[in-house]
């Protein structure tokens, strides 16, 4: 199995709640973050994708926090594509500190929503591998 797709981020001072630690919520736009560059990294936008008649939508969200994230911490946020038969995938993610200890997890559940009929696309799978111009970046 291949490495999952990863970016850097550093945790800025403005994201920290009141403890020091990162706020909870910004777990989640690292997790975006990491999302949309996967998506540009496999070739496709956000108007490709609108272009087709898409997008991708959230349908279930959950993240394990383990240990906490400072200002100026410098981590990677990992994006893994998990792909079932029906309408909709998975989505792993790892907040790794620079040392590899992992700070949360993140797992979706997430599908394509087909924009005019408002209804997921019955194989998402299939529009990622055909829009993509490097569709391993999402395993397939």
């Amino acid at each position: 199995m291949t490495e999952p797709f990863s970016v850097p981020v550093t945790v800025r001072g403005y994201e920290t709640d009141v403890q020091g630690h990162l706020n909870q919520a910004v777990y989640l736009n690292y997790a975006e973050h990491a999302r949309w560059s996967l998506l540009q990294a496999a070739g496709i936008s956000q108007s490709r994708l609108t272009g087709k008649g898409v997008g991708p939508v959230a349908l279930e969200t959950t993240i394990r926090y383990h240990r906490e994230l400072l200002a100026g911490d410098e981590v990677e946020v990992t994006c893994a594509f998990e792909w079932g038969e029906g309408k909709t995938f998975r989505i792993r993610q790892a907040i790794r500190k620079s040392d590899g200890t992992v700070a949360a997890e993140v797992t979706a559940v997430g599908g394509l929503l087909d924009l005019e009929q408002r209804r997921l696309v019955a194989d998402p799978r299939q529009y990622f591998k055909e829009l993509a111009a490097d569709p391993a970046v999402f395993g397939l």
